[in-house]
């Protein structure tokens, strides 16, 4: 090859490498470019923005905008709720963490033999039945009291009292005088002396007064029982009846354990059977006893039954109010088929038993599920309905999970979910063509009212439905049915206190009651031909939701007029 080629080969070459350097790394650039943008907009479109509203969370919009049932402007959904349902609610990791949310998976029981612990707690009382009260004999003044607090100990003769008795120093003036006619009139010094014996001055009492021949001003009282004083009565100086308590005493040489045990627990105790108490001042030691009583009436207020054993106290160890515990055998009982969990992943409202489902096995998503509960054991119960087998559900920290919930304005313990409200025109009655006639002239002022609450007007308020209270009155109620005539009656008294009150809060109230007797009404008896739109703020009447008629189907809300004039939406149309 001659040398002229070999040059022209080199530079062929160079030629090719610059050109690939300077043109195909653009290209590839290029395509990188297009790639990463392609990337981009798929991107994008994947988590394209929701808006919701944040006084009506339910309402999800893929646009900016108004709220259609408030007015509101449309807020960004956060991140965390992209994808998932209304009734779905997702936690970030670090609260997970921080509320200690932990989950378990639902799994099966067969039918067997469950024997069980049962632990109770309760406190030391007083034996009632060794109670005794110590009471006066006399009617007087309490000169000096031997008993002044609670806890002292008193024997069976202990003097408690003197007590000073104007009528028991005229007793024994008598005593005197009929001592010296004894001989002479022995029935009314025996009648005397009885009557001193009668106010339980004993024979030689008695006698010793005779001997004297003085009169005594102030009387013993003695206790006639042996215990400790658990409650003082009277202090020196106070004017006394007879008959009237200076001290109750309490024998605690025995004592009640009484103990408190909810309903489902009723059924395993029985009069005699055999329990072990514990009580914390003696952690090492074990008292046997046996149920001595168990209430037959339930506390509507705790919804437990007490019951109680009687435990001998001839040592005083048991001092009245120290804690207990008491742990007894509950009777073998089967177990029916069904799924168990946890008793700590229930929550209950009072009316219905809830548990948290994880819906998404991978996020933290949640959902409130509503369950039917069986049987408890220990620390299990049986799920009737609600929950099928392999379901996730949060067992610790499940109070957390609906705190997030109520946060993030889903369903939760306290705020089931919205449901379409519409009573009051579902309801049918039966009315006259005649009432139909009649009533046709109340829907005018009716309206005129209406306006008059969107405008916030008192006065006009009052006028109108001050108007309208001789048509109400004079509709033909003698031949309506039952609740037909209930529902003008109730119209008629809430129109009537719309008239008298001089408060648009006052008004409003009544207003939300009339409509909900009128609506009924106007749904049965307005002629065809007509057409009034049921509407709804589900604001109003303290979030509870309250309705009102109106002619025109745009939303001018009488509940809040200007300060939310547009909140609202028509949910039946009356034609």
């Amino acid at each position: 090859m001659s040398k002229n080629n070999i040059y022209l080969v080199i530079s062929c070459s160079i030629g090719l490498i610059a050109g690939w350097l300077i043109f195909g790394q653009n290209a590839t650039n290029d395509t990188a470019q297009q790639l990463s943008t392609d990337d981009h907009q798929h991107t994008g479109e994947g988590s394209a923005q929701l808006w919701t509203c944040a006084m009506h969370p339910q309402i999800k919009q893929a646009e900016p905008g108004d709220c259609p049932i408030c007015g509101m402007d449309l807020i960004p959904v956060a991140t965390n709720e992209v994808g998932l349902q209304p009734h779905e609610i997702k936690m970030t990791p670090n609260a997970l963490a921080l509320a200690n949310v932990t989950t378990s998976t639902v799994g099966n029981t067969s039918k067997d033999q469950e024997t069980s612990l049962l632990e109770i707690s309760g406190t030391i009382v007083p034996n009632k039945e060794n109670d005794a009260v110590q009471s006066s004999d006399y009617t007087g003044r309490s000169d000096q009291m031997f008993v002044s607090y609670q806890g002292q100990q008193i024997t069976k003769g202990m003097r408690l009292a003197t007590i000073y008795a104007p009528k028991l120093i005229a007793a024994q003036q008598e005593l005197l005088t009929a001592a010296a006619l004894k001989t002479s009139q022995p029935a009314l010094y025996r009648a005397v002396r009885n009557k001193l014996k009668n106010w339980k001055l004993s024979s030689s009492q008695i006698d010793a007064i005779e001997r004297s021949g003085k009169v005594r001003e102030n009387f013993p009282v003695y206790a006639n029982v042996t215990g400790t004083v658990s409650e003082v009565m009277e202090q020196e100086g106070d004017y006394i009846q007879e008959g009237q308590a200076l001290v109750k005493v309490s024998n605690l040489s025995s004592v009640w354990a009484q103990f408190d045990v909810y309903e489902d627990q009723i059924a395993s105790l029985e009069i005699g059977q055999e329990i072990s108490i514990r009580a914390n001042a003696y952690p090492d030691k074990t008292f046997q006893a046996s149920i001595s009583f168990i209430d037959p009436v339930l506390s509507n207020a705790t919804r437990t039954v007490s019951i109680r054993a009687t435990l001998s106290n001839t040592n005083n160890i048991f001092k009245p109010g120290m804690f207990i515990t008491a742990s007894l055998n509950q009777p073998k009982t089967t177990v029916t088929e069904g799924l168990r969990i946890p008793a700590t992943a229930v929550l209950w409202t009072g009316e219905r038993s809830i548990v948290y489902v994880k819906t998404n096995p991978n996020n933290p998503v949640f959902e409130m599920r509503q369950v039917q509960l069986g049987q408890r054991l220990r620390d299990h119960y049986v799920i009737l309905e609600g929950l099928t087998t392999g379901e996730e559900i949060v067992t610790q920290g499940a109070f957390s999970v609906d705190a997030a919930a109520q946060l993030q304005g889903k369903r939760s313990m306290m705020q089931q979910e919205m449901t379409s409200q519409t009573p009051q025109t579902a309801m049918a009655l039966e009315f006259s063509e005649g009432f139909k006639s009649q009533f046709e002239a109340v829907l005018p002022v009716y309206l005129q009212m209406k306006d008059a609450f969107i405008a916030g007007d008192i006065e006009q308020v009052r006028a109108f439905a001050k108007a309208g209270l001789p048509q109400f009155e004079a509709l033909p109620i003698k031949d309506l049915n039952e609740m037909e005539r209930k529902h003008v009656t109730k119209s008629l008294q809430y129109l009537s206190q719309i008239a008298q009150s001089a408060k648009l809060e006052a008004q409003r109230a009544a207003y939300v009651l009339l409509n909900q007797n009128l609506i009924p009404i106007a749904k049965n008896a307005i002629k065809d031909g007509d057409v009034l739109y049921v509407q709804k703020c589900p604001m109003a009447n303290n979030n509870n939701g309250a309705v009102w008629l109106s002619s025109d189907q745009k939303i001018r809300n009488p509940y809040y007029g200007d300060a939310m004039l547009a909140c609202g939406s028509v949910i039946d149309t009356i034609k």
